[in-house]
């Protein structure tokens, strides 16, 4: 493996905006360039490390915080870390940010009404009808970042787009050579 200096890529955006389908994409293409890489998506974090949580306020910031430990621990032993979460709450962004240091902030922006026409789960659906309380873009609100490294519009953008657009920041930022 490639020797380089961890960070942690935070992708944040409405649930089924696509934060997971380009960080997958970002993780394959490191991977191939031979750079030690992992990945915290939120469904899987949720079934793993926060399977005691609900979906409560209290439960959902408790679920980043452990995210953030677990990024945090990743960065410092020199992985790079694609971290794909709701993360609704901008606080909760900012301390992600304050603990893991060499962090990148992606907003992977799009209006929830495409959110909901690319929802496989049915979650979306669930929360219209009121079966899910307090849901993201329907019932509880997303805060969207004031100030992220990049923005990728995935509405406007294909994921080839994105993905370039996410590779480039990198290099911007000094983080990798691609």
């Amino acid at each position: 493996m490639k020797n380089h200096q961890g960070f942690t890529i935070w992708f944040t955006g409405l649930p089924s905006c696509g934060k997971t389908t380009i960080a997958n994409q970002v993780a394959e293409i490191l991977k191939n360039k031979k750079y030690n890489v992992e990945q915290l998506d939120g469904d899987i974090v949720r079934k793993i490390v926060s399977k005691d949580l609900g979906f409560s306020k209290k439960d959902r910031d408790e679920n980043i915080r452990r995210a953030i430990c677990l990024a945090k621990m990743l960065t410092y032993d020199n992985f790079v870390v694609l971290a794909s979460f709701v993360s609704p709450y901008r606080k909760q962004r900012q301390v992600a940010r304050k603990e893991i240091k060499k962090f990148i902030e992606v907003y992977v922006r799009c209006p929830v009404e495409i959110c909901i026409q690319r929802d496989v789960k049915g979650l979306y659906k669930k929360a219209l009808e009121g079966e899910i309380k307090d849901f993201t873009g329907v019932g509880d609100p997303y805060e969207e970042p004031e100030h992220p490294e990049l923005i990728v519009d995935t509405n406007m953008e294909s994921v080839e787009e994105s993905v370039r657009k996410v590779l480039t920041k990198i290099e911007e930022l000094g983080y990798l050579t691609l």
